[in-house]
């Protein structure tokens, strides 16, 4: 690591001031900075706050890398119109090095918020770069202190010596450490891409759903394997170590993740034949509802009480799938009613048909039809079915406002709705073990005398 002589000048000052009285003064004018730039940044998140309530979620993208920004910002401001206030009355060398600190850290939060700002549609970019940002910031803050305690050289010598065996090559851990933060920095330009070509791709209208998601994840795979195999070459590893890891992978597959392997592999097979595509209703023992997602591992199935089941790719490969949209994307619905026998059938047929005209969602063609299903024991079973075109939308909003419908109708024309009615008759009559209506009495053993009452009045409870 080649030291830079402004940084390193700018050191020697500090520890020559530190044994001046002074350092006193830049100290007290370092803390007021740092404390009114305290008091802007709380100020400035205030107005930010407010003004995030008045915008869509989508547009708080990043806000909590914008918020840890305004204080380094509001500090670097603060400490460097201190020093020119101060330069021509006394030494800023503290001054002037508590601004590289306060500038770079400032930086890395803007340049974090851009990028979560582009990432905002994808959360799992968000997620990364939420964890990248903090290690970043915190490697930047250990190199500068270790820097100024001149311990920098034996950190990266001690990094340089410590050497692994991979296969026939040989990794230090300073090659592995500079892999890994290089391989951070070009998988956040690889998904920066990725997220561009992924937004063209979904406006295209001549694409079908399925086929851009497809194109999508190939670009995005693409992109992380151009980024890693060009980071490890750029940082001197062999490419050919990463067989040693994929054996190790393949090994894991056959053992381990085959249910992950197979949900992965799934998950590419329904995108393809497209059997199953976003927006679809499906119904999934148990689960029946619409298709918002489909990811690698899982699909998720919206229900229409607005809960969403994560069901696994291969669930929906190997088990039986009802796709109530894959060719018609029109649903039946209906609804039952019973009628009194004394009812005009007929009437009662019609007035249902009327009943289901004029709702907005309920189609014309196909018409409703009207069904005398069977004769039941209290009533004649009709069933009136309709068509709704929007059938992920739900249809119980639908069924119910036929339904209070058909019940104003038939109470105007006098058509009843039949309800359960059971007739109990009694045959016999017990007092005291003898059965009345003229019978003779029986004599019974003691033990059945104590039974006789109970096995008549069960019998006087079993129907004729």
């Amino acid at each position: 690591m080649q030291e830079s002589p402004a940084f390193a000048r700018l050191v020697r000052d500090v520890v020559r001031d530190v044994g001046e009285p002074q350092v006193v003064w830049q100290v007290v004018a370092l803390a007021l900075a740092l404390v009114v730039a305290f008091v802007l940044r709380r100020w400035m998140i205030g107005r930010l706050d407010r003004h995030f309530e008045r915008v869509a979620p989508a547009r708080r993208a990043g806000s909590s890398s914008l918020r840890r920004a305004f204080f380094p910002i509001f500090g670097w401001i603060c400490v460097a119109l201190t020093r020119v206030v101060l330069q021509d009355y006394t030494h800023v060398s503290l001054l002037m090095l508590a601004e590289v600190p306060l500038f770079g850290t400032a930086l890395i939060y803007l340049a974090f918020y851009l990028a979560r700002r582009l990432f905002a549609s994808s959360p799992h970019a968000s997620g990364l770069l939420k964890v990248f940002e903090r290690v970043f910031t915190a490697l930047a803050w250990l190199s500068m202190l270790a820097y100024v305690l001149g311990v920098h050289d034996d950190i990266l010598k001690w990094l340089a010596s410590v050497r692994f065996a991979v296969g026939s090559s040989h990794l230090t851990l300073l090659s592995i450490l500079s892999g890994l933060l290089w391989i951070g920095v070009t998988l956040v330009l690889a998904m920066w891409v990725g997220a561009l070509i992924e937004d063209r791709i979904m406006r295209t209208a001549t694409l079908d759903g399925n086929l851009k998601v497809v194109l999508s994840r190939l670009v995005k795979g693409v992109l992380t394997l151009i980024a890693v195999l060009t980071t490890l070459s750029f940082v001197g590893i062999d490419v050919t170590v990463l067989g040693v890891f994929g054996g190790a992978l393949g090994v894991g597959l056959g053992f381990g993740l085959q249910k992950i392997a197979s949900n992965l592999v799934s998950g590419f097979i329904i995108l393809l034949d497209r059997s199953v595509r976003i927006g679809d209703l499906i119904t999934v023992s148990p689960y029946h509802g619409t298709v918002s997602q489909i990811n690698t591992r899982y699909t998720v199935v919206r229900g229409l009480d607005g809960v969403e089941a994560l069901v696994p790719n291969e669930q929906l490969v190997t088990n039986v799938v009802q796709n109530h949209s894959f060719t018609e994307t029109r649903g039946r619905a209906k609804v039952n009613v019973q009628v009194a026998y004394s009812a005009d059938v007929e009437l009662a047929m019609s007035l249902m048909l009327k009943a289901a005209v004029g709702i907005p969602r309920v189609l014309a063609d196909p018409a409703p039809s009207a069904l005398l299903l069977n004769f039941g024991a209290d009533g004649m079973d009709l069933e009136m079915g309709f068509w709704v075109q929007d059938p992920a939308q739900g249809s119980g909003a639908i069924r119910s406002e036929i339904n209070l419908r058909i019940w104003r109708t038939f109470r105007e024309h006098g058509i009843e709705i039949p309800y359960a009615q059971r007739e109990i008759r009694i045959l016999n009559d017990w007092t005291d073990g003898v059965p009345v209506g003229g019978a003779h009495p029986t004599v019974l053993p003691a033990e059945s005398s104590e039974r006789a009452p109970q096995q008549a009045e069960d019998g006087a409870k079993r129907p004729a």
